[in-house]
């Protein structure tokens, strides 16, 4: 399986504190890699390491064989590199389906025509063209609309009759699924996904881990942090596990929940119940 995403080293220190520690990591086209660790592990950081929200002391980040360490996150995302975070994003004031086609930004291709020339003509141009709009640009909205409904009916009616609804009026778990659908809007080639069932309930849980299992299916790379254990085990095709900014174990699913440095780690940090929670 070819890699789409690797890292070499990644290092970042905060002062004293190492919050990755030479991390090594790759991802092959479509495989969804979990990313496991107990709280302040490094997971979080890990991301924003290589989606451009923060820049690395050390180490490398490869995108399809090309160097991307260090680039920002709008280029990242032209490039096909889309995520969510573990506390929710999305733009309050705009509806379900604004919020989705706010994803495809990157995408378009279709520009209006400007005109320059005296003062206030091309104020008057673009104001022209606002009213009437290119056929180009016609089409490609409305392709655009279609891609994001077809996207807001993977959620079924958590979405669905909802698209018109600002995102404000909506349930936490709704938020999170506006913004799952929102990074889809950019036909990710890597979709990284940060705790995306945190605050859910079971139900929404199962219902969340099969959109991800309908996601893998349909050949998307993913990049996975969850702390529910038993959906890292039944969705990850491999499992990597960070302590304290390092990687102490990866490997397949059923491997890794029984490395005795991962209950070591689990059990180290949050006590007995959470090593019958990695071995169950």
């Amino acid at each position: 399986m070819p890699s789409l995403l690797e890292i070499d080293g990644l290092t970042r220190r905060f002062g004293g504190l190492t919050a990755v520690d030479t991390v090594d990591l790759t991802v092959g086209t479509g495989e969804l890699v979990s990313v496991i660790g107990p709280n302040g592990a490094g997971k979080t950081t890990l991301f924003n390491l290589v989606t451009g929200l923060d820049q690395p002391d050390g180490g490398q980040v490869r995108f399809e064989g090309d160097d991307i360490t260090g680039w920002p996150a709008p280029r990242l995302a032209q490039r096909g590199l889309a995520r969510t975070f573990q506390h929710g994003r999305v733009f309050a004031n705009l509806s379900v389906l604004d919020n989705v086609l706010v994803g495809a930004h990157t995408r378009l291709r279709a520009v209006k025509p400007r005109m320059g020339g005296v003062p206030g003509v091309a104020a008057l141009a673009e104001l022209a063209l606002a009213l009437v709009q290119p056929p180009a640009v016609t089409r490609e909205e409305r392709r655009l609309r279609e891609e994001a409904l077809d996207i807001i009916a993977l959620f079924g009616e958590r979405l669905a009759p909802r698209i018109d609804h600002p995102a404000y009026s909506l349930s936490y778990a709704n938020r999170r699924r506006v913004e799952i659908a929102r990074a889809l809007a950019l036909q990710p080639r890597l979709l990284l996904l940060d705790e995306p069932t945190a605050g859910m309930n079971e139900s929404e849980t199962a219902e969340m881990l099969e959109i991800i299992r309908t996601l893998k299916a349909r050949g998307q790379t993913i990049l996975l942090i969850e702390h529910k254990l038993d959906l890292v085990m039944q969705l990850s095709d491999r499992v990597v596990v960070l302590d304290d900014g390092r990687k102490i174990a990866e490997g397949l699913p059923d491997a890794v929940r029984n490395d005795p440095a991962v209950i070591e780690a689990y059990l180290g940090h949050r006590g007995v119940g959470e090593r019958k929670a990695v071995a169950a």
